[in-house]
């Protein structure tokens, strides 16, 4: 319903834009959909337990396509995070997310008995910055803080000790500060204009963030209808198909719409969360809570931006924005739950 409801916003979002009609951007995501459900079929008939049996073979594969990508990727708003096949655009960073709750899953159920030592943490992240690192140098801050905060979520599931938790919590405090000087122009730019609106107002760089309010103000309860929202339809709201679907919803199906999508959105994580309950094993565990805890971070981050609660960034809102690989690889994750659901008793004959 999340999939179908999102390919319906994308058409309403690039309905009367001729350079978007051009792309084809519906007729794409319809295939990634259509694609993405068979990924699910495929990935439950699989039973979950081969992924740990590959873990190494996909990390190492996947930092090689990631260092592959940086030396000949395809450059688009500054940043070379896609591999252009001519036809499409895959971006192995979104397939990087599952790999890494994958990897961390079997990592951290291997050595569950050792999760009190300080130094199987430090191997843990080591393996993380492994890919972060090449995502990074996109670069792709977003995903980076993404595949953080599920390195962080299955190490504190794992059982990290609370005098552990505490310091990691401190270091993810001083993190932002003092990684600031570090970040690239854009980066930068992004996180001033979210502190001080104001002073940047002149640039017009808070232009998106302006229009996205105006646009979920205008919806009120119960939106302007569908194909009828004049902030989407004229166009004045920007990037209306991916970045700010939220917004563009909330203008058309006003607060009860959007209470609906997100209340479907939570149904699917306390979904994952049940499958984390009922799975026979801490590595079946692992994996749906990795899943339900990528697909929670994300919709937050996404709605948070749209309400200016939040700097600036390129996470997609899971199911709805346009995004072929974004896609793919959620719809992959559901169907690692689903196998972990399918296996979570012995079969009785």
């Amino acid at each position: 319903m999340l999939t179908i409801f999102g390919i319906t916003m994308i058409r309403s979002a690039v309905a009367g834009n001729i350079e978007l009609l051009e792309l084809n951007l519906v007729g794409r995501q319809l295939i990634f959909a259509s694609a993405g459900f068979i990924v699910i079929i495929i990935a439950s008939m699989i039973d979950y337990h081969f992924w740990a049996s590959i873990s190494q073979t996909i990390y190492i594969v996947m930092v090689i396509f990631l260092a592959i990508l940086f030396t000949a990727g395809a450059v688009l708003f500054g940043s070379a995070r896609w591999f252009d096949t001519g036809v499409i655009l895959i971006q192995p960073s979104e397939l990087a997310k599952i790999v890494v709750i994958l990897v961390l899953a079997n990592f951290f159920s291997v050595h569950k008995s050792e999760i009190h030592d300080l130094r199987l943490v430090g191997r843990s992240l080591l393996l993380t910055l492994g890919i972060v690192t090449w995502i990074l140098l996109q670069p792709n801050l977003s995903t980076s803080i993404v595949i953080f905060v599920l390195w962080f979520a299955l190490l504190w599931v794992s059982g990290l000790q609370i005098k552990h938790l505490f310091m990691f919590i401190g270091m993810g405090i001083l993190a932002p500060v003092v990684s600031f000087p570090f970040l690239v122009d854009y980066q930068k730019r992004r996180i001033l204009n979210f502190l001080f609106p104001d002073l940047e107002a002149r640039h017009g760089d808070i232009y998106n963030i302006q229009q996205a309010l105006i646009s979920i103000g205008s919806g009120g309860l119960f939106g302007q209808g569908y194909g009828h929202g004049t902030q989407v339809q004229l166009r004045f709201l920007k990037v209306r198909h991916s970045d700010f679907i939220f917004s563009a919803m909330a203008e058309e199906f006003g607060f009860i719409g959007t209470a609906i999508v997100l209340f479907l959105l939570l149904f699917v994580i306390m979904r994952c969360l049940r499958a984390a309950r009922i799975a026979k094993d801490t590595y079946g565990a692992l994996i749906a809570f990795g899943v339900a805890v990528l697909l929670a971070f994300q919709t937050i981050v996404n709605i948070g931006v749209n309400l200016n609660l939040m700097p600036a960034t390129g996470l997609t809102m899971p199911f709805i924005s346009y995004g072929g690989s974004s896609l793919l690889s959620t719809l992959l994750g559901i169907g690692l739950v689903e196998s972990v659901v399918l296996r979570h008793k012995t079969l009785e004959f």
